[in-house]
């Protein structure tokens, strides 16, 4: 998986350490887009395995100023928690781990942590697919949300106007 942090003029570097903590955690690949005013304090805090695009102002164009490359510090336990313990419940259990149903989410991290019976490939794998599976839910739920969003708003509106009338 890929991960991107963007960073516009707007924002600050503060939580840039964090972030990749995190990033690295979790994603194969890691890239930042940030704007010019960004690139000088930005690039001595990354590591060489980060990628970075630069966003350009003026045609609204990204130029590679570097790109990802692999990471190797991807960990077990936080991959997982992308999904629902259910979800890593289910994994366990179709790999003969007998006892996963009955485990609580902590304890399936810790698992995770101490293994050596699951593999970070096979466990990446599943995490990339429970997510790409999530997708059409989410779409059909954000769609659900605007349709929600747009009703409300004219609601609004009408009640607005019938205000105006009085």
């Amino acid at each position: 998986m890929h991960g991107y942090e963007v960073k516009g003029d707007g924002d600050t570097l503060q939580r840039v350490e964090n972030q990749l903590r995190c990033y690295a955690e979790v994603y194969d690949f890691v890239t930042f887009v940030v704007t010019e005013k960004h690139l000088p304090k930005l690039l001595p805090r990354l590591p060489d395995w980060v990628g970075v695009l630069v966003a350009e102002a003026d045609d609204l164009g990204l130029r590679q100023h570097r790109p990802a490359g692999y990471n190797a510090t991807v960990q077990r336990a936080p991959l997982a928690a992308l999904l629902w313990v259910e979800e890593i419940k289910q994994f366990l259990l179709a790999r003969g781990l007998a006892g996963a149903s009955t485990l609580r989410q902590r304890e399936v991290l810790q698992f995770l942590r101490t293994t050596h019976t699951i593999t970070l490939s096979s466990l990446a794998q599943y995490v990339r697919e429970r997510l790409i599976a999530r997708l059409p839910e989410r779409l059909a739920l954000r769609e659900v949300r605007k349709a929600e969003r747009e009703r409300l708003a004219d609601l609004r509106a009408r009640r607005a106007a019938r205000r105006k009338r009085r």
